[in-house]
């Protein structure tokens, strides 16, 4: 893997990491965003990423291009086209050819369909094809309304040899599966050349330090490296690691178990008190402390080299289990060598046997007993459930 490209801070503006858009789905960092480019395979595979979060939880987003063998360049997974990641992109078409097909592999993450109408707009002779159940909230739009070129945009075909890229990529369809209001639907999608998995949001690996475009900007990470508002944020590499991995913890069980409760009348009295009370430091509000106990919950994540998200194995895979692991019997068909997903660490070195017993929390009713990091998801589960939202466990 060649060293990651990013402009400097001397060569960007404010304007050339802008995101306008950012109120239809308000994540952090909202207006600005900053992207780095990786070459994954010299001259093949490359991915962008950039981050977004909730509360100071930031985590990465990722697009990935591939080389199509004829020239051009398909978009799987599109970020937000800032100026600064349309400037990227664009060096690679001036070596490698147009972005020729824009892949939209989900229909239920908002934080990606969200930029592909934009992206489009910035390629105007690309086709657009997205995942085939898409919907919307609380009515279903009419694609055009929801962002996609009306002329360009089409749904990927149930047969992936029905694609004009077919020689280069098969993909297998998961879903939809039904979650009361909505569904859930993820293509994986497989480069045959490079051997390569592109995966969306099902499968993850968690790095033990902070992904470089984390450290861009990393006082978000050191706000969670405190453990009381009245700490002083201090940027060393000991705080930004300690920072990243309670953010993990944090973006994957909501509330491990690690995580103590404060009464508000102590936060608001420390807050008076703190250091920085300004609004980057949320007024001094720190409603969070944490025990002894949470860098075990973050090496049990660290040291799992594939894993399947606790929300999704909770709230989401577990209503249907068995059409889940059908799409990984499938998947599991192909001879990948490394794998790239939308979040977290990229590429993940690993194969179809270590991908299909990343799913054995689906295969094993009690695959989580005993884990108290996974109470509040199992909570969730339960209520929305009860609440008629969703359907009920399968497991």
């Amino acid at each position: 893997m060649t060293p990651p490209r990013q402009t400097t801070s001397s060569d960007i503006s404010s304007q050339d990491i802008s995101w306008p858009f950012w109120p239809i789905v308000p994540l952090y960092p909202y207006g600005q965003r900053r992207t780095i480019r990786k070459e994954v395979i010299k001259d093949t595979i490359w991915t962008f990423e950039q981050c977004q979060g909730i509360l100071y939880v930031v985590v990465p987003i990722r697009m990935t291009v591939v080389k199509l063998a004829q020239g051009g360049l398909l978009v799987y997974a599109p970020v937000a086209p800032t100026g600064e990641c349309i400037s990227l992109v664009n060096e690679l078409v001036a070596a490698h050819g147009e972005v020729e097909y824009i892949i939209l592999p989900t229909v239920s993450g908002i934080e990606h369909k969200v930029f592909v109408g934009p992206f489009a707009r910035c390629f105007p002779k690309a086709e657009v094809f997205i995942a085939p159940d898409q919907w919307s909230f609380p009515v279903n739009l009419p694609l055009s309304w929801l962002g996609f070129p009306r002329k360009r945009t089409q749904k990927l075909p149930l047969n992936s040899n029905q694609t004009p890229f077919a020689d280069e990529f098969d993909y297998e369809i998961l879903g939809p599966l039904d979650l009361g209001l909505g569904a859930f639907q993820e293509v994986a999608f497989y480069h045959k050349r490079s051997q390569t998995l592109l995966l969306t949001d099902s499968i993850i690996s968690i790095p033990a330090t902070p992904p470089e475009i984390t450290e861009i900007d990393p006082y978000p990470l050191l706000f969670h490296a405190k453990n009381s508002g009245l700490e002083t944020i201090e940027d060393t590499s000991e705080n930004r690691i300690k920072g990243w991995q309670r953010t993990v913890l944090f973006a994957l069980y909501f509330r491990p178990s690690a995580l103590g409760t404060v009464k508000w009348r102590k936060v608001l009295e420390d807050a008076l008190k703190a250091p920085d009370r300004s609004r980057k430091a949320y007024f001094g509000i720190f409603p969070f402390q944490w025990d002894d106990s949470w860098p075990s919950s973050f090496e049990k994540l660290y040291h799992t080299q594939l894993l399947v998200a606790p929300i999704l194995q909770g709230v989401i895979f577990n209503r249907s289990p068995l059409d889940v692991l059908s799409w990984v019997d499938r998947v599991g068909k192909w001879g990948f060598e490394q794998i790239i997903p939308a979040h977290f660490s990229a590429p993940i070195i690993s194969n179809n046997s270590e991908f299909r017993e990343a799913f054995d929390c689906l295969r094993h009713p009690n695959h989580n007993a005993g884990n108290e990091d996974f109470q509040l998801i199992q909570d969730i589960a339960k209520s929305l459930t009860k609440l008629g939202v969703t359907p009920p466990s399968k497991l």
